[in-house]
Order: C-alpha cells, then sequence, then structure tokens
C-alpha cells in the first residue's frame, strides 16, 4: 500500500467552533445540555470547561465528533485543579471520560456557532 493510498483511509475530520456538552450533577440527577465556545470557558458546577478543538467527520463518513477539553474544579477558597485534559469522543463517552464524585460530561457533538 502506498503512502497516498493510506492517508486516503484515514478519516477526515474537520473543525467546528462550538462543542455542544452534556452534563450530569450526580447530587441533584440533574442533566444539563450546554455550548461551549472553542477557547472560551464555560462553567458547570464547579467546573471550569476549556474546549481547545472540537471537530467533526463529514456526513459522508462514519459519524464521529471528538474534542480536547480541559477541566478544572474551582472550590472557594482552594486552588484551582486540573481534573481533565484530554480527547472526548460522542461515540464513546465511557471511553476517556471525566472521573468525578459529583459531575460527569461527556461530549455530545460539534456544531456551527449560530
Amino acid at each position: 500500500m502506498s503512502v497516498s493510498a493510506a492517508a486516503q483511509d484515514r478519516p477526515t475530520f474537520t473543525p467546528y467552533p462550538v462543542a455542544v456538552l452534556q452534563g450530569l450533577d450526580k447530587i441533584t440527577a440533574r442533566i444539563s445540555t450546554f455550548e461551549a465556545p472553542v477557547e472560551q470557558p464555560v462553567v458547570f458546577g464547579s467546573l471550569e470547561i476549556m474546549v481547545r478543538t472540537c471537530q467533526k467527520r463529514p456526513p459522508e463518513e462514519p459519524p464521529e465528533s471528538a474534542a480536547f477539553l480541559e477541566i478544572t474544579e474551582q472550590k472557594p477558597g482552594e486552588a484551582a485543579s486540573r481534573l481533565f485534559t484530554g480527547w472526548m469522543f460522542a461515540s464513546s463517552p465511557a471511553l476517556n471520560g471525566l472521573q468525578h464524585p459529583v459531575y460527569d460530561v461527556w461530549l455530545l457533538d460539534c456544531k456551527r456557532a449560530e
């Protein structure tokens, strides 16, 4: 197989400016869906979520959205602590998720700004 043929077999991803995330507050059992623009922090409970990139496959390829996230927790009177840095995949939320006693956060989709 030539290098160009191998490159053609790789899925292509297109960057999008907004990540659609879902969060679960385990104390209240409340699920919230919210948008997080790339490079703009959003707050969910005591968490600050920064989406560095959100990418999605084109419609003619198998569906997949992926986002690189940095999640920090800010408790009153304490220094901020980084809880998560890495890729999340919409098709596999349990693959690489946030491990936290109170909150779950996962990626639903990437979309264009409205």
